[in-house]
């Protein structure tokens, strides 16, 4: 098979991955039981993958990530996620990809704030798994801990069939890997089947195009390849041409008085 037949671009797994088919379901279809092992309650547990190295955080191809985080606390964990990030929206000749565009801080950051914690949701039982997209979020466990769970579910399964982390995997297998996760193959402690591959990858492009002041989109990269101007006060300059408009994005600190 040639090259380019081989290459799974990012517009391949949207479509395949029912993303632009609108596959995307935001924090309703989830499920579960509570998976002690790996709650980040417990963040000594002694099943861990791996050993824990000291050092700066890497992406997959080398590159430093340098921003801080504030709830993956361990660098395996946060560089298996930065490296799922990137097979779901790779980089490619549209523009970059979601380790670039700070996908993987954006969802480490909501990981520790009310969205990851579920503050605003009802989370005691009866719980009734098939009832989500009615009742909204059905589980246990937080989001957080979903996400967290499954990250390290990847690890293990990385480690157990290829004797190795799931960032230091060539991208065929690391997209293998994502879509037993996919298929709900996988058993992820506290998720359903499948329900953590869709939150991840919901995030993830959340994390593309979400405004930078969360933790993504870094630069507008995100914006800059679909030409989307940010949010406006007004367009009373502009509404009246009648030719397209290339405006230079802005986000909500430039209304708030922070440059970016």
């Amino acid at each position: 098979m040639a090259d380019q037949e081989k290459k799974f671009s990012r517009r391949d797994f949207l479509k395949t991955s029912g993303v632009a088919a609108g596959g995307i379901v935001g924090g309703a279809m989830f499920g579960g039981v509570v998976g002690s092992l790996y709650s980040s309650q417990d963040d000594t547990q002694t099943a861990e993958p791996g050993t824990e190295t000291e050092g700066e955080t890497a992406s997959s191809d080398g590159e430093p990530l340098d921003d801080a985080r504030t709830y993956f606390s361990r660098r395996e964990d946060f560089e298996t996620l930065a490296a799922a990030t990137e097979r779901i929206y790779p980089e490619d000749d549209n523009g970059p990809g979601a380790i670039e565009l700070g996908a993987p801080y954006f969802i480490d950051r909501q990981c520790n704030e009310f969205w990851g914690r579920n503050a605003r949701e009802y989370m005691m039982g009866p719980f009734d798994y098939t009832a989500s997209a009615t009742h909204g979020y059905q589980a246990k466990i937080t989001r957080a801990e979903m996400l967290l769970n499954g990250v390290r579910r990847m690890r293990e399964l990385s480690l157990e069939d290829h004797d190795d982390e799931f960032y230091n995997l060539d991208e065929d297998t690391q997209i293998s890997i994502l879509e037993d996760f996919e298929s709900g193959d996988v058993d992820v402690p506290g998720a359903a089947p499948g329900d953590f591959f869709n939150l991840l990858r919901s995030m993830t492009i959340q994390g593309v195009y979400a405004d930078p002041v969360y933790g993504g989109n870094r630069d507008y990269g995100g914006w800059r390849m679909i030409q989307f101007p940010g949010p406006r006060m007004g367009w009373t300059n502009e509404i009246e041409s009648e030719e397209f408009q290339e405006i230079e994005p802005e986000g909500l600190r430039t209304y708030q008085g922070g440059g970016m």
